[in-house]
C-alpha cells in the first residue's frame, strides 16, 4: 500500500517527537484518523467530546510537559472551535500545533 497524506503527516509528527494528539473526529480528517490505526502504538490518540477541549488539552499538555501540544479537528465549525484553546496557548507562550481538515 502506498503512503497517504495522513501517514506522511503522522510520520512527520513522530519525527518531531510528538506522541500524544488530542482530537475530535470528523469527515474532513477521516484520512488522518485512518492513519492512526495504521500507526499502531506510536501515538496516544485522545478523543475528546468537543474540539474546544482538544485545543485546551493540547495547551495544558504543553504547559505541564514542556512538549509541543497537538490538536486535531475537522473543517469549518470544528476548526473555529479550536480558537479559544489556541488563544490560551498564545497568551501563555506555549507551543501548540492545530491541524484541521479541509
Amino acid at each position: 500500500m502506498s503512503t497517504t497524506v495522513g501517514d506522511f503527516l503522522l510520520q512527520r509528527l513522530s519525527e518531531w517527537g510528538i506522541r500524544r494528539i488530542f482530537a475530535f473526529p470528523g469527515d474532513g480528517i477521516t484520512g488522518i484518523i485512518a492513519a492512526f490505526d495504521r500507526a499502531g502504538d506510536r501515538f496516544d490518540f485522545v478523543q475528546v467530546r468537543h474540539e474546544e477541549m482538544a485545543a485546551f488539552m493540547a495547551c495544558a499538555h504543553a504547559k505541564f510537559t514542556g512538549e509541543v501540544g497537538v490538536c486535531l479537528a475537522t473543517s469549518g465549525p470544528g476548526a473555529i472551535h479550536l480558537l479559544n484553546g489556541l488563544y490560551d496557548a498564545r497568551l501563555d507562550h506555549q507551543p501548540v500545533v492545530a491541524i484541521v481538515g479541509q
